[in-house]
């Protein structure tokens, strides 16, 4: 019995350093999350904030239920966005998700269909 009583006295001397190397992997642990969860959360609550804060008359908008639309009037916490001709809708300013382009893609494509259309019928001509 001597033996073992001897055992566990040498093993309490490296629990007094084991207790402050149990918090190590708890620390590491936190500053993992904070560079590949917290942080990147409020970069992009940052730049949130400042879309809404930016957005303006004649905008067109997606509102976070999919909604595109034209902000046709703007109040301190409500939007109104024309949805279709004549139709309009108060959306509350956090429901906006994005802000998109007034349609430059698909003017481009048509552009391009009717250049490669032309093209072909200007060779059988010549």
């Amino acid at each position: 019995m001597f033996n073992i009583a001897y055992a566990m006295g040498q093993g309490g001397a490296d629990g007094a350093q084991g207790g402050f190397g149990a918090f190590i992997p708890l620390i590491l642990m936190f500053v993992i999350f904070y560079f590949l969860l917290i942080r990147p959360q409020q970069k992009k609550t940052k730049e949130h904030r400042a879309m809404i804060g930016s957005l303006k008359k004649g905008d067109r908008i997606i509102t976070g239920g999919g909604i595109h639309g034209r902000i046709t009037g703007l109040d301190e916490t409500t939007l109104t966005v024309e949805i279709a001709d004549r139709v309009r809708v108060k959306v509350n300013r956090g429901n906006v998700t994005a802000m998109t382009q007034p349609g430059t893609q698909p003017a481009a494509a048509k552009t391009e269909k009717k250049d490669s259309k032309k093209k072909p019928d200007k060779a059988d001509k010549k």
